[in-house]
């Protein structure tokens, strides 16, 4: 039985598997007079990289991945926080919070740090060490029945990566059936227009400034050739 006073809630709901409590356990929280909201503000988290920070050398340096995840990741996160703290978004999931706020303008600041929660722990999983390669042959029938071969899928995303003006992002989705190309500026998501993101590659500045400086072209292809991750995508088709 959980006791009724926060600073029992706090110490449990700073334990890691509360992240996967129970119903039940859910439930005798709101029953105990815990605020509601506090379970899902606290499940906005910094999740952890799926890899060391110096894993992605020599494309991508420890360096840039301090700055990129330790500071604008998390960024996003604190600013999530604080900005839903209070309000009915606390009661929400992190794609529920992008689904409900995506349009909105007055709910921008809300709709951006959580987006870019989103989209970047996407990122993270999207490479990998000794990434690149020959898709798995699941994936490798669904790129070639899309766009003819890997080269011209590749392509295709290079193409989209470098094409979005400004910062953004560039995304091998899955509509329907189809395997498909989109990019999106800013913070926008493909989850937002129904689609189903498989990969991402960022090409914010501060995603490759540091090693690339504005060679955004050698990033995108060095992603391509030796991080994507192609298991991911096939995890993500299900």
């Amino acid at each position: 039985m959980i006791k009724n006073d926060y600073h029992t809630f706090s110490t449990v709901l700073n334990r890691r598997d509360f992240l996967i409590a129970s119903a039940g356990t859910i439930a005798t929280c709101a029953m105990s007079g815990f605020p509601q909201n506090a379970l899902a503000v606290e499940a906005i988290t910094l999740p952890p990289l799926p890899y060391m920070e110096n894993a992605l050398e020599p494309v991508i340096t420890s360096n840039t991945i301090s700055f990129h995840y330790g500071k604008h990741h998390k960024g996003y996160v604190d600013n999530l926080k604080k900005f839903i703290a209070g309000t009915e978004y606390a009661e929400f999931s992190l794609e529920k919070i992008i689904t409900l706020t995506a349009g909105l303008p007055e709910k921008a600041a809300i709709f951006n740090n959580a987006a870019q929660i989103w989209n970047h722990t996407f990122y993270w999983k999207s490479m990998t060490p000794k990434g690149g390669g020959e898709p798995p042959a699941a994936l490798k029938q669904k790129i070639e029945a899309a766009f003819g071969s890997v080269d011209a899928c590749k392509k295709e995303l290079a193409g989209a990566a470098v094409a979005q003006f400004g910062s953004g992002w560039a995304w091998l989705v899955l509509e329907g059936d189809k395997l498909k190309v989109v990019k999106t500026s800013n913070a926008d998501t493909p989850i937002t227009a129904g689609l189903k993101p498989l990969l991402t590659i960022d090409v914010w500045e501060h995603a490759y400034y540091l090693d690339f400086q504005n060679r955004r072209v050698d990033y995108v292809n060095a992603v391509l050739d030796k991080l994507i991750n192609w298991e991911f995508a096939l995890q993500n088709i299900g």
